[in-house]
């Protein structure tokens, strides 16, 4: 097996946790800390597991009705940091981002929001902006950063960590996670497009 990176810090924020309680077993006995916003943060603390607010990062709090949370230098900083380049390391630690090894995030519902017969105004803020900008930075920088962007990853994701052991993946696998964070971005943005496409006549 080719060399294994290890993941010890995860920012994880997602609107469906089903499915979640396994992942944080495997990484919390693997000494990974988390990092997280709002309810994806409570449910982490209701499993057990300790969790580090974005916000305390951040040094802001969410604002906009929840619209910008993570939308933050010291989070993208974290993620997109390339750790093989010399200045990326040195500019982490200048303005103290630290690293972050593992994004697990979703997107809002908005296929399905649109299929509901939702009002045009519910349906714009499910145009998720800050989860699939993660999505998009994590998948960028996969040489070092793990990208789980759909909760269908979740069981190969788990069964993987445990056969790799101490929350280590492989380039191979990170790059495979990266792009199905791809097809997964394309066909929302391919969602989106196409509402507006159908009602711009309306």
């Amino acid at each position: 097996m080719s060399e294994l990176k290890q993941i010890k810090t995860a920012l994880i924020s997602v609107f469906y946790k089903d499915g979640l309680n396994e992942i944080l077993r495997e990484l919390n006995a693997n000494g990974v800390e988390f990092l997280s916003t709002g309810g994806t943060r409570h449910f982490i603390e209701e499993e057990g597991y300790a969790c580090q607010a974005v916000e305390d990062v951040t040094t802001y709090p969410s604002i906009l009705g929840g619209r910008v949370k993570t939308l933050h230098p010291k989070i993208f900083g974290g993620i997109l940091c390339r750790r093989d380049l010399e200045g990326d390391m040195a500019q982490t630690a200048q303005y103290d981002i630290k690293p972050i090894d593992l994004v697990i995030v979703d997107l809002y519902p908005f296929e399905e929001t649109v299929a509901s017969g939702a009002s045009e105004a519910d349906i714009i803020e499910k145009i998720d902006i800050g989860g699939i900008s993660l999505i998009r930075a994590a998948a960028k920088n996969f040489k070092d950063v793990v990208i789980i962007s759909g909760r269908d990853q979740y069981a190969d994701f788990c069964e993987t960590l445990k056969q790799n052991g101490n929350a280590g993946t492989t380039l191979a696998q990170r790059r495979k996670w990266a792009t199905e964070a791809f097809d997964r971005t394309n066909h929302y943005d391919t969602a989106i497009w196409k509402y507006f496409d159908e009602t711009a006549a309306e």
